[in-house]
């Protein structure tokens, strides 16, 4: 029976060989999952041997993780702003840096009055952004969207997971709130433009859901449909959050000059990631 450690050393040539993007790091967090373990863990346990099931479902997963899926989904769940949140190839992957948007948006309401306010969460894939919103802010209405049904089953589950209330509607961008009105608004639409695909990450590419990546051919398709009928589904003061790619600022800010106000916001590597729209 080998030893943990020459487990491991095996694993990360292994996962190199077959010209992986994943790193040593993700090999030894793989290898802790699929042990039970937490990857500090494996440090205090590197000459213990392994059992033949053990090595079984290290080589299973490892399969997975040596053809660039990523280590998300072979878990089956990420941590994403105090939430626990299953995820899988119906939906991105929620991102480090959404957190940031989640966070502003977390500060900006907590200095209002928002019992009675309403946030949508347009777009929202796994539910990651809006269910993080309600577990943080109890008293606000939120509702997610999507044109997936099978991502708002997921968000659904997630919503259970994590034991908030929140309204769930099926509509592409605002065509699921005909008739409403909201405070704020967030949405992560697709943005990446058809000829921009080919090149994405393979763990990108070949496993996350291309509808929820591709826009169309300039990867503005979805902005400009969403910033048409933006106005007359807000409330007055309506605040409204986007993500976006990191060369699309300038552009989106252009088409937002008949708006009261609009600002790119950067993450953390100083890339412009987020708009933040005053509506009126």
């Amino acid at each position: 029976m080998k030893p943990l450690s020459e487990i491991l050393t095996l694993s990360i040539e292994y996962v190199r060989q077959k010209g992986s993007t994943h790193t040593r790091r993700e090999v030894e967090e793989l290898i802790a999952y699929s042990l039970g373990k937490k990857r500090l863990d494996l440090f205090l346990n590197f000459d213990k041997p392994l059992n033949n099931d053990e090595l079984a479902c290290i080589r299973k997963n490892l399969t997975r993780l040596a053809a660039n899926e990523p280590l998300q989904y072979i878990e089956g769940k990420v941590r994403f702003y105090d939430c626990t949140l299953h995820v899988d190839k119906r939906v991105l992957i929620p991102r480090p840096e959404t957190e940031l948007l989640v966070d502003r948006i977390v500060k900006h309401v907590q200095l209002h009055p928002y019992a009675s306010k309403v946030l949508w969460d347009v777009c929202t894939g796994s539910g990651c952004i809006g269910i993080a919103l309600k577990k943080a802010l109890g008293d606000l209405s939120v509702t997610l969207s999507d044109i997936s049904r099978d991502a708002l089953d997921l968000a659904a589950t997630n919503a259970e997971l994590n034991e908030v209330d929140v309204h769930i509607l099926q509509g592409d961008l605002l065509d699921a709130f005909k008739g409403q009105k909201a405070d704020f608004i967030v949405c992560n639409p697709p943005y990446i433009a058809e000829g921009e695909y080919a090149t994405l990450a393979a763990h990108v590419r070949d496993f996350e859901p291309k509808g929820a990546l591709v826009s169309g051919q300039s990867g503005f398709e979805c902005y400009e449909r969403l910033f048409c009928k933006l106005s007359s589904f807000c409330n007055p003061g309506a605040l409204c959050w986007l993500e976006i790619g990191y060369k699309q600022g300038q552009k989106l800010l252009d088409l937002l000059s008949h708006f009261k106000s609009a600002k790119v916001i950067q993450d953390f590597s100083q890339n412009d990631r987020f708009i933040e729209i005053q509506v009126s």
